[in-house]
């Protein structure tokens, strides 16, 4: 499937190609740190099929727990982030769901780091819908 992502002020934009059925939710502690949130949904993109249209993105490398060292590309102008890649071996890419043109056909397969899962986001069907900002309470 192609895939066409852009940061929130469209100064970047890359295409790719991903297999729909390897798209991940993690719940590790940086996940949570550099998104702010709760979880990070992330696909990957086909080896060789990656190419930065427009812009250049900042960078910014985080080496985890087992020492390799994990590039974070993200918009120095709106802070959107991108997609990751290997700092040391720049070949494969693993890119933000969020910021895909395609995101609603993109659902996740699977979960990773769940032992670090915050205990809400298992079951958030029981939590008030609005269509909206519109709060009925």
């Amino acid at each position: 499937m192609k895939v066409h992502g852009s940061c929130h002020c469209d100064a970047i934009a890359f295409v790719a190609e991903t297999d729909p059925q390897l798209t991940s939710v993690c719940h590790c502690h940086d996940c949570q740190k550099l998104t702010g949130t709760a979880f990070r949904v992330s696909t990957p993109a086909l080896p060789g099929t990656f190419a930065l249209l427009r812009g250049t993105p900042k960078v910014y490398v985080k080496v985890a727990e087992s020492g390799s060292r994990r590039a974070q590309a993200f918009c120095g102008d709106c802070g959107s982030q991108l997609f990751t890649y290997d700092a040391d071996n720049p070949t494969a890419y693993g890119l933000r769901v969020g910021v895909l043109a395609e995101s609603q056909q993109l659902q996740p397969t699977w979960q990773k780091w769940c032992e670090a899962a915050l205990p809400w986001v298992q079951d958030l069907s029981v939590l008030e819908k609005a269509p909206r900002n519109d709060r009925q309470r």
